[in-house]
């Protein structure tokens, strides 16, 4: 893997006389960090690699600090993914898989569902959310179906991903791409879609854009960083069970004997005991 996407970055980029942005990304250590120490069966595994490239490209153009969530929900063998970022480009996903599960097309894996987004930014007085039915042989398919209703702006993705690396490329014409240039969005798409998936796991940014475009005027932005990050969060529990109450709580407790509670996306366990159920309504 280049240095440059050791832990994980992204980078936007312009073609500066066509009015096309894009971005690129590429996750090393941070979506390792992510898939470790889950038993995660490979095609649910590259699924989850693929929606943390797209959603690291989406989140990066925030506008404003906040949270952006995505959920594919289905009714097939694939039947949960979920992967959130927020404005400092800090990762957290986990996918639901049945354990036989094997490759197929997106549409084979989920079932019928729906692509939902989350939105949660400070000043806002509860979260923004739309839904969109998954459409598309691949999860690229069904972000440019996303993107091509929410932005109204043609939107080309590549996404690749195993379990060492997950990485993504994103095009989209601004609204002045056709007067700049009838033919530039057709040449440049046709032009991304000849990568490969090794290429965009194993290249960095700039040596995958001089690849791609080598007659194109591209400028390509400063990298900024991506990490996974869940770490452990007690309080988070204890507030929870705190809202659960006193009797509930004790009637775990005469039933268990301890309280466990799991954290599926970050993948912690949290075991209480009397004592500590007890100090937590003290």
């Amino acid at each position: 893997m280049n240095t440059e996407a050791d832990a994980g970055c992204v980078r936007g980029f312009l073609f500066e006389a066509l009015d096309i942005r894009g971005a690129w990304v590429q996750l090393g250590s941070a979506w390792r960090d992510m898939a470790a120490r889950r038993d995660t069966p490979q095609p649910a595994l590259e699924l989850l690699g693929q929606l943390a490239g797209v959603t690291t490209l989406i989140a990066a153009n925030l506008k404003q600090p906040g949270r952006l969530t995505f959920q594919l929900r289905g009714d097939g063998a694939i039947p949960l993914l979920v992967m959130d970022c927020d404005e400092q480009l800090r990762l957290r996903g986990m996918a639901r898989a049945a354990p036989d599960v094997v490759a197929g097309t997106l549409a084979q894996l989920l079932g019928e569902g729906a692509l939902t987004l989350t939105l949660d930014v400070a000043d806002m007085r509860q979260p923004y959310q739309s839904h969109v039915p998954l459409q598309g042989d691949t999860l690229a398919a069904a972000f440019e179906h996303y993107l091509a209703q929410s932005e109204q702006l043609p939107t080309r993705l590549w996404l690749a991903a195993d379990r060492d690396s997950a990485a993504g490329l994103f095009l989209q014409a601004l609204p002045g791409a056709a007067a700049r240039d009838p033919d530039g969005w057709n040449r440049v798409q046709q032009l991304a879609a000849t990568v490969r998936p090794g290429e965009l796991l194993g290249l960095g940014a700039i040596a995958l854009i001089g690849r791609l475009f080598p007659e194109e005027d591209v400028r390509v932005f400063d990298p900024r960083p991506v990490t996974y990050h869940c770490p452990y969060d007690p309080a988070k529990i204890h507030a929870m069970l705190r809202g659960v109450g006193r009797a509930e709580c004790d009637a775990i407790l005469a039933e268990h004997g301890e309280i466990r509670v799991h954290d599926d996306i970050c993948n912690h366990e949290y075991v209480l005991d009397a004592v500590a159920v007890a100090a937590l309504f003290e």
